[in-house]
């Protein structure tokens, strides 16, 4: 019998056998990572007073993170970040009701644990950029690096239809990818939503 490589070992040793538990720390950690990873790109944007991207390299960033954390989580939890991929999944009978309520809780946490990392790590940058003000508006808001907001031309009820068509869009997509029928191999789905992110925007 060959000997388990040191790895190998490590893995069995440390392995969470109940499925629910394992699901939700791959979606928790895959979130928080997301976010990170995500967030940290936009905070130097921002920060930089625009001079270090490019809303063009800001949708290239979150298409390479999505990418990259979904195969990070793919084989174990499918990768939903989102509550919104989470109930696609449910209504499409991929997800039970129960995990998907687990899920909608362990990706809220997540976003928030990846979102106050990015601001741990960006802090000085803030401090630098906009004192100790915190504002939504203004040549020195920050309130942007976190979500997006609408200009102030831009009524609520177009701001709503605007996020339900970009999520619609999404969700619309991920289900074209993941159909066996498209004969997608399951090896090019995270790359192709990251993808379909870049072109969202």
């Amino acid at each position: 019998m060959t000997e388990l490589l040191p790895e190998e070992r490590l893995r069995n040793a440390i392995h969470i056998r109940n499925p629910l538990l394992r699901n939700a720390l791959s979606e928790f950690f895959g979130t928080a990572m997301l976010l990170f990873i995500g967030i940290g790109i936009v905070m130097q944007f921002i920060l930089s007073g625009e001079k270090l991207n490019t809303w063009i390299q800001i949708n290239v960033g979150w298409g390479l993170a999505i990418a990259f954390t979904v195969y990070s989580c793919s084989k174990t939890s499918g990768g939903h970040f989102n509550p919104a991929v989470s109930f696609a999944m449910l209504t499409l009978g991929k997800l039970s009701a129960k995990d998907f309520l687990v899920y909608c809780v362990v990706q809220t946490a997540g976003a928030f644990i990846g979102a106050a990392g990015a601001f741990g790590i960006y802090y000085d940058q803030f401090v630098n950029y906009a004192g100790n003000v915190r504002a939504i508006a203004g040549d020195k808001a920050t309130a942007a690096c976190f979500c997006s907001f609408p200009a102030p031309y831009v009524s609520n009820l177009t701001s709503f239809f605007d996020q339900v068509a970009g999520t619609g869009l999404l969700l619309f997509f991920v289900c074209v990818i993941i159909d066996k029928r498209n004969g997608i191999p399951a090896s090019a789905h995270p790359f192709l939503f990251g993808f379909v992110l870049v072109m969202i925007g």
